[in-house]
């Protein structure tokens, strides 16, 4: 099929979920009554999307549902392979129940997961993305007896800077969700992403770079890919690890490489090439500094707890930017490489 039509297929197929869902949910949340949150035990999460970086962006939900719930199994409703080996140490995950990624061309699992949806017994269903037409669906055809659809009833204004970003704003929609119900919402700063990489892991990923690096120098780390328009160009590329190299004499830099197995500077720097995605996180984990634009590794450093740069051009700054440990997002529409310097400087000087 050409990706013309691909495209095509796409559109119609969401458009008609949009069409089916539009009018699940759209209802005010506002109860009367309790929920006892001892009595909370089986969790259901929908994520109908199997892209790295919004799998890692869910985890922030999860580790507030288990907060929230002591005790509980999560079961989790994505979409494609990558969620158990994203999540493979969250000990409270059970299932993981995942949309085939070529819907009609595998009906007959498509409609095994609505069924298996349909059987299980949830105390309570959550949808992540308000705007997930599938995620939607999922909590209404659900037999949970507290569904939250994702969203707040119009008259509600969170108080929140930061309740734009994708990460965050479940997370602050739930609190107020479960603040209906008598359970408290303490205000807390809502969880990082997390890749919970073990002890182990950052241990073989130091063992990694160091043959890749001069384990005795700090080391900076530039991922030069992203998709579609978030990729700077070859030339942008090479103009900012040349000025990186002139700053940053004493350091190592090495470039981590993606999937498609290519470089914006042309494999001027060391590199790291892997497609095992924990094994990325866990060299990432060693770094001093992580540079790269809006992408799935941009949030699996971040993940990985590594202070992560994030460069913005396209995707909306607010919604996107990586948080915690040192993190920053830069607009590179309105920055230039002496902000870029900059700001690392601020992470390494920390």
């Amino acid at each position: 099929m050409s990706n013309l039509k691909k495209v095509n297929v796409n559109k119609v197929r969401r458009g008609l979920m949009r069409l089916l869902t539009k009018n699940i949910g759209n209802t005010n949340i506002s109860r009367s009554g309790t929920i006892d949150k001892n009595k909370i035990k089986k969790v259901l999460i929908c994520r109908p999307n199997g892209r790295l970086g919004n799998l890692l962006l869910v985890t922030p939900l999860i580790q507030e549902v288990t907060k929230t719930f002591p005790g509980c199994k999560i079961d989790l409703f994505v979409k494609g392979t990558l969620a158990p080996i994203v999540l493979e140490n969250y000990d409270c995950i059970d299932k993981i129940i995942d949309l085939p990624k070529k819907p009609f061309k595998e009906l007959v699992k498509y409609f095994k997961v609505w069924t298996l949806i349909r059987k299980q017994n949830y105390d309570l269903v959550i949808n992540v993305d308000q705007n997930s037409s599938s995620g939607r669906l999922a909590v209404q055809f659900s037999n949970a007896k507290y569904k939250f659809f994702g969203d707040l009833p119009e008259n509600v204004q969170l108080d929140y800077t930061d309740h734009e970003h994708i990460a965050k704003y479940p997370v602050y929609n739930l609190r107020y969700f479960l603040s209906q119900f008598e359970i408290e919402d303490k205000k807390e700063a809502v969880p990082l992403l997390d890749l919970k990489l073990t002890n182990e892991e950052i241990s073989k990923g130091k063992e990694t770079l160091d043959k890749i690096i001069d384990s005795q120098k700090r080391t900076i780390a530039i991922f030069t890919f992203a998709t579609g328009e978030k990729c700077y160009c070859v030339s942008w590329w090479e103009e900012f690890y040349a000025a990186l190299k002139e700053e940053y004499k004493d350091y190592n830099i090495f470039e981590v490489l993606p999937v498609e197995n290519v470089s914006q500077i042309n494999f001027q720097a060391p590199s790291f090439y892997s497609k095992d995605i924990r094994e990325i996180g866990s060299v990432i984990a060693n770094v001093d500094v992580f540079i790269g634009a809006d992408s799935g590794i941009m949030h699996l450093s971040s993940a990985s707890k590594a202070p992560t740069v994030g460069l913005f051009s396209i995707s909306p700054l607010k919604k996107y930017q990586p948080y915690g440990n040192g993190s920053v997002a830069i607009d590179t529409n309105i920055s230039a490489i002496p902000d870029f310097i900059n700001a690392i400087n601020k992470i390494l000087n920390k």
